[in-house]
């Protein structure tokens, strides 16, 4: 077989498959469809990939996309020809930011910023371990299940809380007369124990995944033949993180600008209360920490104000990202259920604990401890099924975005 022909099914030579060879870099491939996994694109979102003719306007009109084996082209061929492991291995699903340049501009009306949304979503499912977590997540059937786990296992800490505190070797507090704990039955040193103990389980699960991610994106053929790395790891990495502080990448889209606000608010709201949350985890024996630690904090204490701002900005940044997909769907994209499920999710959380907090300085009982109770719950299901939901895309885009700075791989060059 001559370099650059595709043979499909039955051998048979078409103008597409033509086409295809070419956006696969000139090199022979067999092409055997995978129709789940097309019908898998197509409920996630992708259902308009059928439309594209490679014209190529998409990769043309695309500011983040490289000048050699430019994207979204290729991947459009792909998914419609089902080829699941060329996608799956590929970096450049996840340097596209969804900001719709190549959806606006496609001249039959496809959805290429869909189609790669949807790709993501099945590349969460194909990496993540155990994937039927993965699978739960993406479904609205399983959101009961998935909220009455953190709901049980709360409620069994709080049966149990004594023997787990004489095991532990803890004390009970002094009581909620000298200090006002959001909810005496779930002491400081409980929650520290019940959620160390499963986010540390969280982010084993998520470093098998993001290994299985990183080899497969090593092997693809996107780098070109014995590609070899032009800047280091470390350097890598911080130029990396550089971008996603200033949000370059966002900015540098037009059809959906605004987007780069409504991130950016998340973003540095969900820095914030992270920085809050380590800090009050780390309390007891954290060495910067001279004084006795006492929490909950003052409402004065400077971490409750960093607190409160990073609620503010979070709750900012999902009110935005809800009215442009309400009003400006065109723009922004299909939403589906794996992308409203986080919006809501970060929502739900930053909510209840605005709430928690309120009826805590209110002296509401039993209102408070309820409340609270519901928003330990979101915080559980946000951190603990964070591999597998939408927000995996912190930790997969930028694997993508350092290995695509290692081998030089960005806008207007080629690896």
């Amino acid at each position: 077989m001559a370099t650059g022909e595709t043979t499909a099914p039955g051998n048979t030579e078409t103008e597409e498959q033509a086409q295809l060879a070419q956006t696969a870099g000139s090199r022979s491939i067999v092409v055997d469809p995978d129709l789940e996994f097309i019908r898998a694109l197509s409920r996630s979102g992708g259902e308009s990939l059928k439309k594209c003719f490679q014209c190529g306007t998409c990769s043309a009109s695309c500011p983040l996309s490289p000048d050699q084996n430019p994207f979204p082209r290729k991947e459009m061929a792909w998914a419609s020809w089902g080829l699941k492991d060329r996608l799956m291995t590929d970096p450049d699903v996840w340097l596209c930011h969804h900001c719709n340049d190549c959806s606006t501009n496609c001249p039959r009306s496809g959805q290429p910023g869909d189609v790669l949304a949807a790709v993501r979503q099945q590349s969460v499912h194909h990496y993540a371990f155990p994937r039927f977590f993965a699978r739960w997540v993406s479904k609205p059937a399983f959101l009961p299940v998935l909220l009455a786990i953190p709901a049980v296992l709360l409620g069994l800490a709080i049966r149990f809380r004594e023997p787990i505190g004489n095991a532990l070797g803890f004390t009970q507090p002094a009581g909620e007369e000298i200090i006002f704990s959001f909810m005496p039955s779930l002491p400081h040193w409980l929650i520290n124990s019940f959620f160390g103990f499963f986010v540390s389980l969280a982010i084993i699960m998520a470093v098998i995944g993001l290994v299985r991610f990183t080899r497969g994106l090593n092997g693809s053929s996107v780098w070109g033949e014995d590609p070899q790395p032009v800047k280091g790891v470390f350097s890598s990495i911080g130029s990396v993180l550089l971008k996603i502080v200033v949000h370059d990448r966002f900015t540098s889209c037009e059809t959906d600008h605004s987007r780069s606000i409504s991130h950016f608010f998340v973003l540095f709201g969900f820095l914030a209360l992270s920085l809050v949350g380590f800090w009050v985890i780390t309390g007891p024996s954290n060495p910067l920490i001279r004084s006795d630690f006492v929490y909950p904090f003052s409402f004065w204490s400077p971490w409750k104000l960093l607190a409160n701002i990073g609620g503010l900005a979070v709750l900012t940044g999902c009110l935005l990202m809800i009215w442009e997909r309400l009003y400006f769907g065109h723009l922004a994209g299909t939403s589906r259920y794996f992308d409203w499920s986080l919006v809501w999710s970060l929502f739900l959380v930053v909510v209840t604990g605005f709430a928690a907090e309120l009826l805590h300085y209110l002296r509401m009982v039993p209102h408070r401890h309820v409340i609270y109770f519901i928003h330990l719950v979101f915080v559980f299901a946000l951190l603990i099924y964070l591999p597998y939901s939408k927000l995996s895309h912190l930790l997969y885009r930028t694997t993508a975005m350092v290995l695509a700075e290692r081998f030089g791989r960005k806008a207007g060059e080629g690896s």
